[in-house]
C-alpha cells in the first residue's frame, strides 16, 4: 500500500469522519475523543486531531470544553433554515433526475429503497439511515449536479446525525415518499418528483423539532 503523506492521511481521516456524520453513524450530543477515533481508525492521534479541528471549523463538531468535543445538537432555527434550503435544492435535484434517469438509475434507486426496508425490518436503524442518505445523494448524482452535491454534503454534515437519530428513535419510515419519487422518475414527471421530495423533507419537521427539544429537557 502506498504510504500516505501527513496531509493526505489527515484528509482521508477528515473524509471518513465526515462520511460517518453524513450517514448518521455519529448521533447528536455524542461525545467523540481523539483517542477513540484514532483507535477506531487504526492511526495515530495527530492526523485525527487535525481532522477534528477542521470539523470544528465546519461546525460539524462542537467543543464544549478542552476535553469535551461532541456532535452538535442544532438550534431549532438552524434546523428549520437548513431544512428549507434542502427542500428547495433536493426538490430541484429530484425534478431534474426525473428528466434524466435511465432504467439503470431507476433500478439502483429501487435497490436502495429495498435495502432500506430490509434494514428497518431487521431493526438495523444505522444501516437504514445510511441507505436513506444514499438515496438522497443518488438523485443529485442522477441529476448530474456536482456543485449541488458539494453544497448538500456540507449541509448533511450537520443534518445526517439529526435525521438518523430521529428516525432511529421514532422508528419512522420515509420510504413511501421515496417510492413516490421513483414512480415520478419512471413517469418522467419532474413536478411530481420535486413535490414528493419536498414532502419527504417536510414530513420530518414536526418530529425532528420535538427530537431537538428533547435534548433541552432531557
Amino acid at each position: 500500500m502506498k504510504e500516505l503523506s501527513k496531509e493526505s492521511l489527515g484528509s482521508a481521516i477528515y473524509d471518513r469522519i465526515s462520511q460517518d456524520l453524513v450517514r448518521g453513524k455519529l448521533r447528536p450530543n455524542q461525545k467523540v475523543t481523539i483517542r477513540s477515533l484514532a483507535e477506531a481508525l487504526g492511526t495515530s492521534s495527530t492526523p485525527v486531531r487535525d481532522a477534528v479541528q477542521r470539523l470544528l471549523q465546519d461546525e460539524a463538531l462542537e467543543q464544549r470544553s478542552m476535553r469535551d468535543v461532541r456532535v452538535p445538537v442544532p438550534a431549532l432555527a438552524q434546523y428549520i433554515e437548513i431544512a428549507t434550503i434542502r427542500s428547495e435544492l433536493e426538490g430541484l435535484a429530484a425534478a431534474r433526475a426525473a428528466e434524466m434517469a435511465s432504467d439503470k438509475d431507476i433500478t439502483a434507486l429501487l435497490r436502495l429503497i429495498e435495502r432500506n426496508a430490509e434494514s428497518m425490518e431487521a431493526g438495523r436503524w444505522n444501516k437504514a439511515a445510511e441507505y436513506n442518505q444514499q438515496f438522497h445523494f443518488a438523485l443529485v448524482e442522477i441529476a448530474q449536479m456536482p456543485v449541488m452535491l458539494g453544497i448538500l454534503g456540507r449541509l448533511w454534515l450537520r443534518m445526517g446525525p439529526l435525521i438518523a437519530g430521529y428516525y432511529g428513535s421514532a422508528q419512522i419510515s420515509p420510504l413511501q415518499r421515496h417510492r413516490a419519487v421513483v414512480a415520478a422518475c419512471e413517469a418522467r414527471d419532474p413536478a411530481a418528483a420535486g413535490a414528493a421530495m419536498r414532502a419527504d423533507i417536510e414530513d420530518g419537521k414536526e418530529g425532528i423539532t420535538a427530537y431537538i427539544t428533547s435534548f433541552e429537557t432531557g
